[in-house]
């Protein structure tokens, strides 16, 4: 058994102002609500192309938890696509994410799928992760939205 997620939302902004700002890792604290830091630890081409090693922090959990992982990311910006992986993979047993951007009408559909499994000793299920990623990915990426737009109008307004 295994959890699955597959979220998209439309962003009224041009391709490449979506994909800039959200693949710029040290801007994740502004741009996510739920993370308190990013630090990179290795950003070196490899034979996949570009791969960013980093260390995600969030913001303490309502019982005072902070927790942190470090991911591997490689972005394809000629393919408009990201996969990613943990590495520190924490109660996951594994956790695989993929971004896929793509032109839609005026805008930019940004979709993340993650695909993961549980540790038997996590506090949670792969459905309790499913249905708990599925509303905080919706609650992310109306934020992303908000802030990728207005820096869309800002930038058109020049």
């Amino acid at each position: 058994m295994a959890g699955h997620t597959d979220n998209s939302i439309v962003i009224d902004a041009p391709l490449d102002l979506v994909w800039d700002m959200t693949n710029d890792l040290k801007s994740w604290p502004n741009l996510f609500s739920e993370y308190a830091a990013v630090e990179v630890l290795e950003d070196n081409e490899g034979a996949d192309g570009r791969e960013i090693v980093f260390r995600l922090t969030m913001h303490p959990d309502e019982d005072g938890n902070v927790w942190s992982w470090v991911s591997k990311r490689v972005p394809d910006p000629v393919k408009r696509q990201v996969r990613a992986h943990r590495v520190e993979t924490g109660p996951f047993e594994y956790m695989n994410i993929y971004w896929e951007y793509l032109p839609e009408g005026d805008g930019t559909r940004m979709r993340w799928v993650q695909d993961f499994h549980m540790k038997d000793v996590a506090p949670v299920t792969d459905d309790g992760m499913t249905a708990h990623l599925n509303r905080n990915t919706a609650v992310q990426m109306k934020l992303i939205k908000e802030k990728v737009e207005a820096a869309a109008k800002a930038a058109a307004a020049q």
